[in-house]
């Protein structure tokens, strides 16, 4: 009972929206009331049947998300939320946003606490100011008679559970084509599900992002795309193009770190600038147009070809979108397969290239990376941003398509289920947890059925 009154409180504390400062001898109820900049707040409290619930007398500490922080769902993630399939997941996500207890933002540490919801809440507190899982707070230390507000400016989710895909009694082909870097975690899932049991026929080609896009999009001819990169506005317009028009779901798997590369015997370039990194792939000819003290010998330039998501995603961080100092450099090769950009750093110690870092792990001890701004790629790097070249990688499915073909959702659904330890199989970088959660609310919004 005790247990129950907690979440009953909390959620009458999500009820209304805050006002400025208090004075202490209102309760949170009686702060909350008259802002119209939690107003979704209050409208997802109140679809959830939720609004005439009584409060305890607490103290509790409530992480309020604002309008603009839900906005930054997914439109259909907020309708699934409203909808009567998604009552239970909307409980849970604002009762994670409550900790029982008075938590004053001087008293708060980094490390974990426990959410009204019961997950554990990850609070980091740095020169930057007090970070709760994604979110930041930008409004501390609201004071109430049973408790106190902190306004964070991003929703916060708990685990998201997805109904469990037995592939034994999954039937059909599914089609999946685009990015090489995701090629060898698609191809991964695929066959872990083949192996619990699928006896359909998952198809896994390599083509790149652009290309995958292309069959997706264009065609209509691919039920998932595999991308290395976001999808664009002109890929969105073609799905909407197609008959039936393809609205593209997109699902966060993984994070990749982009490593460029020499060859084992080039003992020169260690460390380079993010600056030195656009000049040796664009306008310099010899190594020591970088740096004077560098071999006066042509740099040699592998790199993946313009259907690549890798491509592009470099073009975007290192040169500002604009592809044509790179492919106007001399000595360069361009190939969609990063075996081929492998084997050409790794023929000259004057080489250089760039491609997923999994491909990188799986070539030893004849290439090695190079740091950018004095970082290596690392798990720790890519994880927490330091690394100039960390990318996320994604899976894009169709609501249409999972309805025509369910076996197309219950493969995403699998593959969302196991992402994390297929990352560390394939040598990638898991997606953070509030991505996977968001991508597996995603799933649950589009396709209400699961």
């Amino acid at each position: 009972m005790k247990n129950r009154l907690l979440v009953l409180a909390a959620v009458l504390m999500l009820l209304v929206p805050f006002v400025g400062v208090a004075a202490q001898d209102q309760t949170i109820v009686d702060i909350a009331a008259g802002n119209a900049d939690f107003s979704t707040l209050v409208d997802l409290v109140t679809a959830a049947g939720l609004a005439e619930t009584l409060a305890g007398e607490g103290p509790f500490t409530v992480f309020a998300p604002t309008n603009d922080a839900f906005a930054a769902l997914p439109a259909p993630v907020v309708a699934y939320l409203t909808s009567e399939a998604g009552q239970d997941t909307l409980t849970s996500i604002l009762t994670y946003h409550v900790v029982a207890g008075k938590v004053m933002s001087a008293d708060v540490t980094t490390g974990d606490v426990a959410s009204v919801e019961g997950d554990a809440i990850s609070i980091v507190v740095d020169n930057m100011g007090v970070h709760i899982e994604n979110a930041n707070v930008v409004t501390a230390d609201i004071e109430a008679s049973n408790g106190v507000i902190h306004v964070i400016d991003a929703v916060i989710l708990p685990d998201i559970e997805l109904p469990e895909v037995d592939p034994l009694i999954v039937s059909g082909d599914i089609i999946t084509a685009g990015s090489s870097t995701v090629f060898p975690l698609t191809e991964a899932v695929a066959a872990r599900f083949n192996a619990e049991g699928y006896t359909g026929t998952i198809t896994v080609d390599s083509i790149g992002t652009g290309a995958g896009f292309e069959r997706f999009c264009a065609n209509g001819e691919t039920d998932i795309s595999n991308a290395s990169r976001a999808i664009k506005q002109s890929e969105v317009d073609a799905c909407g193009q197609l008959t039936p028009p393809r609205s593209p779901l997109e699902f966060r798997v993984g994070t990749d770190g982009l490593a460029v590369v020499v060859s084992a015997g080039n003992d020169f370039v260690q460390d380079v600038t993010a600056e030195e990194l656009a000049v040796i792939f664009s306008t310099a000819q010899n190594w020591s147009d970088v740096r004077p003290e560098w071999p006066a010998e042509p740099i040699l330039r592998f790199i993946p070809g313009t259907d690549s998501g890798t491509f592009d995603y470099f073009v975007e961080a290192v040169f500002e979108g604009d592809e044509a100092p790179i492919l106007a450099a001399a000595n360069t090769q361009l190939s969609e397969d990063d075996n081929v950009l492998v084997q050409g750093v790794e023929s000259s110690p004057y080489a250089v290239g760039f491609f997923g870092y999994a491909y990188y792990v799986g070539e030893g001890e004849r290439l090695r990376t190079v740091a950018i701004n004095g970082v290596q790629p690392t798990t720790e790097s890519v994880e927490n941003g330091s690394y100039f070249l960390a990318r996320p990688l994604f899976i894009y499915s169709d609501a249409g398509i999972i309805a025509a073909k369910p076996q197309v959702g219950s493969f995403i659904n699998f593959y969302l289920t196991h992402a994390v330890e297929e990352c560390a199989n394939v040598g990638y970088f898991p997606p953070s947890a509030f991505a996977l959660n968001l991508a597996k609310l995603n799933l649950l919004a589009n396709i209400p059925s699961m």
